[in-house]
């Protein structure tokens, strides 16, 4: 299966990045955290086309989606490999990338370049 990579850059000084198209059928997602990194978690705004709307991504529970900070370092490859991750992320085409979560997210003092690969 070929990879898609796409890159979802949050601006210095902002907390969520511009949209990305991950593709039809994406399967498993990683994320390579860039070296210019404010420690904070990730959470995910999403769509179904590129235009929006965007709404904050929650799994069935009520709980927001995403990855605490002890996972998100600068730096790091990130597999999103745990069952809950890939259901609620595997509908969805169409990504933003928050750091924090929507309630107090949290702004980048760099520019921030989030490289996504995706496995079709």
């Amino acid at each position: 299966m070929p990879n898609v990579v796409v890159r979802a850059t949050i601006a210095a000084g902002a907390s969520l990045s511009n949209g990305v198209d991950l593709g039809p059928d994406s399967g498993r997602l990683g994320l390579h955290m860039p070296s210019a990194w404010t420690a904070a978690g990730i959470t995910f705004q999403v769509s179904e086309s590129d235009q929006g709307p965007w709404g904050n991504l929650y799994d069935d529970a009520g709980a927001e989606v995403g990855l605490t900070s002890a996972n998100v370092t600068a730096s790091r490859a990130i597999s999103l490999a745990t069952p809950q991750l890939r259901e609620a992320l595997a509908p969805w085409r169409f990504l933003k990338v928050r750091s924090g979560v929507s309630a107090t997210p949290v702004n980048q003092v760099a520019a921030a370049a989030i490289v996504i690969s995706t496995e079709h």
